[in-house]
């Protein structure tokens, strides 16, 4: 290709050299090395003037080092008066931290994005972005190529019975992607979620607090509650003169003789608020409200039924064109002839201790990482002993499962997505002393799986799915699949040595070191440089690129 120059970073040289093979083309010369302190050194060696420069670096081990090397490379192009350049980045580094999980958290994607504009990119091409909003983060033109068409061929050339298999996410935040693989072969989908089970600690007083109730106005102070409970007992003392007796929890009057509320006295969360006085007292200067005629449902007789039905609360279908279940005369739900549990089969939950599948009859850890948070100490000192709990009457005000007592789940702005990262959920299965539940959502049994998702970091997550498609839903094999390998730590080898997993295919996108490699057997790893020559040579005509999205034989 005439006026066009590649250049190799030192990140992933092998698939530099297949990139160029299929162009027909040699990659430029260019001096990368590091001065004694750690600094990175970039001197171009090949003329790029007018020239469209394409710089192939990709993330590997050493990402701070390989981030820098890029951006000094693409300034010293810049330099040299290239036409055009174009950064070539198969996995994008930093892109796992593409949103805001803490108040002074920092969005490090986007910041990379900055510093390759700084430094002078025009253009950027990569593969499976970990979200592809991140798109926005650029101020130049992306290309996020996809690996899926190389797994979808892969599978209908390997997996025996692939019209029958499942794909699965590990997750609900890998859904999109899996429901995008199934429409492409017309499979069937999954979920697997994981969450940390509530603690089941024994009753004692540190669950219980008091809560004073709120003013019409929304305070709780104990002056104006009390001046309000003072209103309702006049006019109810004022109707209730001739001689009716009125029983309330403030004030009633037995024999003739009043026993009313004491002046200055601080109100309990036993005192019933002023609000509901005055409705109790149902009398002309009640505010009109549409349930000031109404009580309870289980203290209303049969008798004032009849005798007065508005007393009654029914409960009627507010929702037109939904159906509401039919009762019978006992109160009971009547079952139609179309009633059936094929949706219930679907849902398959198991437990997980120290990140893999156990049996019911297992007994959870000691204590875990909730209940500790929750009860402290005290939980660790009453569970030794042989003190009975309290009883139950005194937490009767509120429960431990509130969302009073219990810390955030949610992330910023009340969103689902920004909650526990990769890493906490991998810490969280590592640790023996946190029981976890798994649920699974969709029928595998007597099917292949394919667990898919963008990257391969840690092997606790994908070995508990693995487990639980297998020993709890029932299918023949499991295939992970992702586009990204990282393999962190010994992940590789714990993934091979799984019983349940029967091959771990990936792309050669993210280098991956021969020493990890060395004696793994279910690794596979296809080959991206096809795609990027091609995404390559039609950036550089000018051509449309919607091909490399399409599926084919």
């Amino acid at each position: 290709m005439r006026g066009c120059t590649i250049f190799s970073g030192s990140s992933h040289p092998k698939l530099v050299d297949a990139v160029c093979e299929r162009l027909g083309q040699k990659s430029a010369n260019a001096s990368l090395k590091k001065f004694s302190n750690g600094e990175t050194s970039v001197e171009i060696q090949t003329s790029v003037r007018d020239q469209e420069v394409f710089i192939v670096q990709s993330g590997s081990s050493e990402i701070n080092d390989n981030v820098m090397e890029l951006l000094i490379m693409i300034s010293a192009c810049r330099s040299g008066s290239a036409r055009k350049i174009t950064a070539v980045m198969p996995y994008y580094p930093y892109s796992r931290q593409s949103k805001k999980k803490t108040h002074r958290g920092a969005i490090t994607a986007r910041m990379i994005a900055n510093q390759l504009k700084v430094a002078g990119v025009d253009h950027v091409i990569t593969i499976d972005l970990h979200a592809s909003q991140m798109q926005g983060f650029f101020k130049c033109p992306v290309d996020n190529l996809r690996a899926e068409p190389l797994l979808a061929k892969w599978i209908r050339m390997n997996i025996p019975d692939s019209c029958e298999a499942v794909v699965v996410s590990k997750n609900p935040g890998g859904t999109k992607r899996v429901t995008s693989l199934a429409d492409a072969l017309q499979l069937s989908f999954g979920i697997v979620t994981t969450e940390r089970r509530r603690p089941h600690g024994p009753s004692n007083l540190y669950n219980s607090t008091v809560f004073e109730p709120m003013g019409m106005d929304g305070t709780n102070e104990h002056e104006h509650l009390d001046g309000e409970a003072s209103v309702a007992e006049a006019s109810t003392s004022e109707r209730g003169g001739k001689g009716q007796e009125h029983t309330n929890h403030s004030n009633h009057q037995v024999n003739g003789q009043s026993h009313g509320r004491q002046p200055g006295r601080i109100r309990t969360a036993t005192t019933w608020p002023a609000s509901l006085v005055k409705r109790l007292a149902n009398g002309t200067d009640a505010p009109s409200s549409p349930l000031a005629n109404s009580r309870r449902a289980d203290s209303t007789d049969r008798e004032d039924e009849a005798t007065s039905p508005t007393l009654g609360l029914n409960r009627v279908p507010t929702a037109p064109g939904i159906s509401q279940a039919r009762h019978d005369d006992d109160g009971y739900e009547e079952s139609g002839e179309d009633d059936n549990d094929e949706s219930a089969r679907d849902v398959i939950t198991g437990r997980l201790i120290h990140g893999h599948i156990v049996d019911d009859d297992v007994p959870s850890p000691g204590m875990s990482a909730m209940s500790a948070s929750l009860y402290g100490n005290n939980f660790r000192q009453r569970s030794n002993s042989d003190e009975e709990p309290p009883d139950m009457m005194l937490q009767s005000f509120m429960s431990t499962t509130s969302s009073r007592m219990q810390p955030p789940r949610a992330g910023l702005g009340g969103t689902g997505d920004a909650t526990a990262s990769d890493e906490e959920e991998e810490e969280a299965l590592q640790n023996p002393e946190i029981e976890s539940t798994v649920t699974l959502v969709g029928n595998v049994r007597d099917k292949p799986v394919l667990i898919v998702d963008d990257m391969i970091d840690k092997a606790g997550s994908w070995i508990a799915a693995a487990e639980t498609v297998v020993k709890r839903g029932g299918a023949t094999k499991v295939y992970c699949m992702a586009t990204h390998g990282l393999f962190g730590g010994n992940s590789l080898r714990e993934l091979d040595e799984c019983d349940e997993i029967e091959a771990i295919v990936v792309t050669d996108a993210f280098p991956i070191p021969e020493e990890k490699r060395h004696g793994v057997k279910k690794l596979v790893v296809l080959d991206v440089s096809g795609l990027l020559a091609e995404a390559v040579r039609r950036n550089h005509h000018g051509e449309s690129i919607t091909q490399l999205y399409q599926h084919f034989e």
